[in-house]
């Protein structure tokens, strides 16, 4: 691309035809839409093989760079995460279109009827790292609620994203959509990021995907709006009246089926009165599972003693932090101390301790014996996530096409005039 050594023109370029290809979006059918995600969905099995290729040069570039395993985890694709990013497209063409659902409505007595309709936002500029299916989550999400996107990958995926890329652009093309309702940005230069932050004219708003550097930076330099999604800092907490064979199930799938997500458990808070038994028996299956376990108040062989930096740390990685705490109310105490307001579970019978930790905690996802790598939009039944927003203003836990959507008022009158 000719332009592509002045990121700035180029950036500029990318945002004004986001803006003309969001203005037709707008209004686009919803038959239309979901005609796109499908064609989208075919050319991405259809074209499995190239972006398995393209992900090859991706893994040897992330391999370079010295990726952990965990996150070489994350930036992998074989066929069966190819059949996922397929199926997550066709959920979402799947799903009914939120543009213009009425949320409310209701008549006054001067004769006024209104409606509260859902509206796109716009444009929307997603920054993420290592995922690469996030290019394909984000693009059919945007789609389907109607809003044109600029995604900007991160190095690592800078290969496996533009081949699925491609796949989103001719979905749109089959569907006679703009191809720029999608458009990634073409550089690995971080001044394309700097640029996405101050871009108010054209960007609506900003998702940023990945750590806490990235999440920080944008929180901090942004222009645009930002739907914030900070660290999984994802807290456990077995209490007494735990089922043992639950707990040992939720805890060693929550810390070890995937560790480099945001959904992966990161500290185990344990009960007293089971420190000896239960407690006792979830530390050692874990360190059996190979998981590295940093732990207070936990003397069992083979536990490394946990400093203090090791509460309110994400490690996404074989890593546990572990404390035995007094009861219900000092896990809350933790949590609201070194959490990040992501997801939280608590492993109890006991109803009574279940509603306290619901009632007392305001995490965007709080869980009762189950898994906290159900912490996915894809899980929810959304059938996909553009990501797992950590904030209050407008948008919380998984975005999803809805949660993409803003609203107007439909005000109708006969002739109305106001005394």
């Amino acid at each position: 691309m000719k332009d592509i050594d002045d990121i700035p023109a180029l950036m500029a370029g990318i945002g004004k035809r986001a803006k003309v290809a969001a203005a037709e979006l707008g209004f686009a059918s919803a038959e239309t839409k979901r005609q796109a995600l499908e064609a989208a969905a075919d050319a991405v099995w259809s074209n499995r093989a190239e972006i398995i290729e393209a992900n090859g040069d991706d893994m040897a570039f992330g391999r370079d760079k010295g990726l952990s395993p965990a996150m070489l985890d994350r930036l992998k694709l074989d066929e069966d995460r190819i059949q996922g990013i397929v199926n997550g497209l066709r959920a979402v063409a799947a799903q009914d279109d939120p543009v213009g659902e009425v949320i409310t409505e209701w008549d006054m007595p001067t004769g006024l009827h209104i409606r509260r309709v859902r509206t796109p936002l716009g444009v929307i500029g997603v920054i993420y790292e290592s995922r690469p299916n996030v290019t394909a989550d984000a693009g059919a999400l945007c789609l389907k609620s109607g809003n044109a996107v600029i995604l900007r990958g991160g190095s690592e995926s800078f290969h496996s994203s533009r081949a699925i890329h491609a796949c989103l652009v001719a979905g749109l093309k089959a569907a006679g959509l703009p191809e720029d309702a999608i458009q990634l940005v073409p550089t690995r230069d971080r001044t394309a990021v700097q640029e996405m932050l101050t871009m108010t004219d054209t960007i609506d708003v900003i998702v940023p995907r990945g750590g806490k550097g990235l999440v920080g930076l944008v929180q901090r330099e942004a222009r645009v709006p930002v739907f914030a999604h900070l660290e999984g800092i994802v807290h456990i907490f077995v209490d007494k009246a735990a089922d043992p064979a639950k707990a040992l199930r939720v805890v060693l799938n929550a810390k070890t089926r995937r560790t480099g997500i945001c959904g992966a458990a990161e500290c185990l808070l344990i009960h007293a009165d089971i420190a000896e038994t239960l407690g006792a028996d979830l530390i050692r299956a874990l360190l059996e599972a190979g998981v590295e376990v940093r732990a207070e108040g936990l003397p069992v062989d083979g536990v490394v003693p946990a400093t203090e930096e090791d509460w309110g740390k994400e490690y996404l990685d074989s890593i546990i932090a572990a404390k035995v705490v007094a009861d219900v109310d000092d896990a809350i105490a933790h949590i609201r101390r070194y959490g990040s307001k992501h997801t939280d579970c608590v492993i109890t019978e006991d109803d009574t301790v279940a509603a306290r930790f619901f009632e007392r905690l305001d995490s965007a996802i709080l869980m009762r014996n189950a898994s906290t790598q159900f912490a996915d939009g894809g899980e929810f039944g959304m059938g996909a996530e553009i990501g797992i927003a950590t904030g209050k203003m407008h948008a919380r836990g998984p975005v999803g096409a809805t949660q993409l959507t803003s609203f107007k008022y439909l005000v109708e009158g006969d002739g109305s005039i106001r005394d």
